[in-house]
């Protein structure tokens, strides 16, 4: 009995953590952050439940490398996303120093910085992800043609593959 509810609860958890990385990684599409990275997290989590997660979980997965090896194609991109990266990380910073409501706050100052400190964490954590999964995109991609040669056909074998199932 104690092992059901082990396996009850395990996969509770298993399913909390996949459908929160399934919401969170739609959310950071529209937002700042690994938003396929985070979708393919949460599939490949589900996907050891649901049949449905495991069709997707591979295609994500290479529009998610397709998307990386284009961060960086050219020095502009390279250049905008480390930029963009440390300015997620500077607005974490002001959260974690909360500085006092400015003068020209419309609002009430409870308002002003939501989320405190807390906030300021996930924005410096979101940075370090996009600074690592940017090195990660150079090293794997960057003057590999190759490379994104077989993510090319990795991702046209993929859509063939959805036609047939």
């Amino acid at each position: 009995m104690k092992s059901l509810a082990g396996a009850a609860a395990k996969r509770l958890a298993f399913e909390t953590v996949g459908w929160l990385l399934v919401v969170a990684g739609i959310a950071a599409l529209v937002l700042p952050g690994p938003g396929l990275l985070m979708l393919f997290g949460g599939l490949a989590v589900l996907s050891r439940q649901y049949s449905w997660a495991r069709r997707y979980v591979e295609p994500v997965r290479l529009r998610a490398l397709r998307g990386a090896a284009e961060g960086v194609e050219t020095w502009p991109r390279i250049i905008l996303s480390t930029l963009g990266a440390l300015s997620i990380a500077a607005v974490g910073v002001v959260f974690l120093i909360n500085p006092p409501a400015p003068h020209w706050w419309p609002l009430e100052a409870t308002f002003w910085l939501l989320g405190g400190a807390w906030t300021g964490v996930t924005l410096l954590a979101s940075c370090g992800i996009a600074l690592g999964v940017l090195a990660y995109s150079y090293k794997r991609f960057r003057n590999h043609p190759d490379a994104r040669h077989q993510l090319d056909e990795d991702i046209e074998h993929s859509g063939e593959m959805n036609k047939v199932a």
